[in-house]
């Protein structure tokens, strides 16, 4: 019969090969005990090679004094959302954040277990986004008159006399150097009328820098944003952030709210006197950069919960826009509707002149709920079906169907209570929602719905759905 203790230590071990983050337990001596998967994925090691095996020997680029477990087993203090960049053994470089935590058993350090997560790929990626920055910005010193911005004012069409007002106080506020708070729903248009401020304002020649504060982890964000001094971790190098690269015009911060509030609290400094400081770096810089925010949550939601700082918000808040959602703009959806249709005639060389009576109405009744952006991909989903002269219910994309199939559900005459029945339909409306609003994509979809990927992913195979992006 298996002890009681051995099958505890067969469950965690399960359980940690299973986590979807690389975890990587040592003892006091430094000696690899444990090595999941992920982390061996990570570190593009084979986990035979780490097992066993002393710390430094297998990652020779580290030291007592640059390795986070080192200094966790010297300090038996936590070290959180650090960044690490080394070499392993097959002289491969590796950047991962890593959360590293003393291990304890009857208040005596016995080890210490590290969880990364590797950003190497996203490393890559945002410092290709700053150097390309860059070279925007020296490319316009010596052509001020280059366009930084795709979109002007001119281009958020609209026929809603909301919508014409917001764009003339757009037009008249652009010359301001105040702060904007600009707040609509996912798919409304916010960069779309940020980029027409820009182009709007006395800034038109300067840098236009936009960054999704959801897309990039907060450590990475940090340095992003403020930029890096030499040593200040290992692997560190003097680089500007997007504050200096943007300076002279405006940056652009989207969904602020996912920003964490100790970075919120760094921002607003920078609000307050315009002084720059890199991460690990000793020397200040002025900048002069005008910052328009976006959330895609409302402000009193996002204060209630706290996601963001009311001081923050008050500094932002100088002046505010509201975008309305698509499902209020009634007017606008056939005008966008034959705007898109112009476009993808364009784009894929076809002659489609325009949407039949039946998809006109449904399109009249459905809510959209992921705005302008899920008509245009509902638009060109249709273009590349149809293969008429008009588009049609049956060019319509699946989940357009299934969402109109829920909304016109036939009442039953006998209400049915059942519980689970019920909780499964709204499960299935609720998710086909987020799947919509993210255009498919899972990890979006999951975060919108409040739930781990993973669970979503299990949800989409029970319930069979059309086919999401990753």
């Amino acid at each position: 019969m298996v002890q009681l203790s051995e099958m505890t230590n067969e469950v965690l071990a399960a359980i940690l090969k299973s986590i979807d983050e690389g975890i990587h337990v040592v003892n006091t001596d430094g000696i690899t005990i444990f090595y999941n998967e992920v982390a061996a994925k990570h570190d593009g090691l084979e986990i035979d090679e780490v097992l066993g095996k002393p710390l430094l020997e297998v990652f020779p680029s580290l030291n007592k004094e640059t390795s986070t477990l080192y200094k966790v087993l010297n300090a038996t203090k936590p070290i959180y959302n650090q960044p690490q960049t080394y070499l392993n053994k097959h002289s491969v470089k590796i950047d991962t954040i890593n959360t590293t935590l003393p291990i304890f058993v009857q208040n005596r350090i016995i080890g210490a277990v590290e969880i990364a997560k590797d950003y190497s790929r996203m490393k890559v990626l945002s410092e290709r986004l700053i150097e390309l920055q860059k070279g925007i910005q020296h490319k316009r010193k010596k052509e001020l008159k280059t366009k930084n911005t795709n979109y002007t004012l001119d281009d958020l069409l609209t026929v809603d006399e909301r919508v014409k007002a917001m764009k003339e106080k757009a037009n008249k506020l652009a010359q301001s150097e105040s702060s904007i708070l600009v707040y609509g729903e996912s798919g409304t248009g916010k960069e779309l009328l940020v980029q027409g401020i820009h182009h709007a304002s006395k800034r038109a020649n300067g840098p236009f820098i936009a960054q999704n504060c959801a897309a990039i982890p907060e450590a990475l964000l940090e340095s992003i944003l403020f930029g890096t001094a030499k040593g200040s971790y290992t692997g560190a190098v003097d680089r500007p952030g997007l504050f200096e690269l943007a300076n002279g015009g405006t940056l652009f911060l989207d969904e602020l709210h996912t920003m964490p509030i100790e970075l919120q609290a760094k921002l607003l400094r920078v609000l307050e006197d315009g002084i720059v400081r890199r991460v690990g770096g000793s020397n200040s810089f002025s900048v002069d950069v005008r910052i328009i925010a976006a959330m895609n949550e409302h402000p009193h939601t996002v204060l209630a919960n706290q996601k963001m700082r009311s001081d923050l918000f008050y500094r932002l808040n100088v002046l505010m826009f509201e975008i309305l959602p698509l499902r209020e703009r009634e007017k606008d959806i056939l005008i966008l509707t034959n705007h898109f249709i112009d476009y993808f005639n364009r784009q894929l060389d076809k002659k489609i002149r325009g949407i039949t009576p039946e998809v006109d109405d449904l399109f009249l009744q459905y809510q959209w709920p992921g705005n302008v952006r899920e008509l245009k991909h509902c638009i060109e989903y249709m273009m590349n079906m149809c293969e008429g002269h008009k588009l049609t219910v049956d060019d319509l994309p699946n989940l357009f169907k299934q969402n109109m199939k829920v909304k016109n559900k036939p009442k039953k005459h006998t209400e049915n209570l059942s519980l689970r029945k019920n909780v499964q339909e709204l499960e299935s409306e609720l998710i086909t929602k987020a799947l919509a609003i993210s255009s498919g994509n899972v990890m979006q979809a999951a975060k919108l719905l409040e739930i781990p990927r993973q669970t979503l992913q299990y949800k989409l195979q029970k319930l069979n759905p059309i086919p999401t992006a990753e």
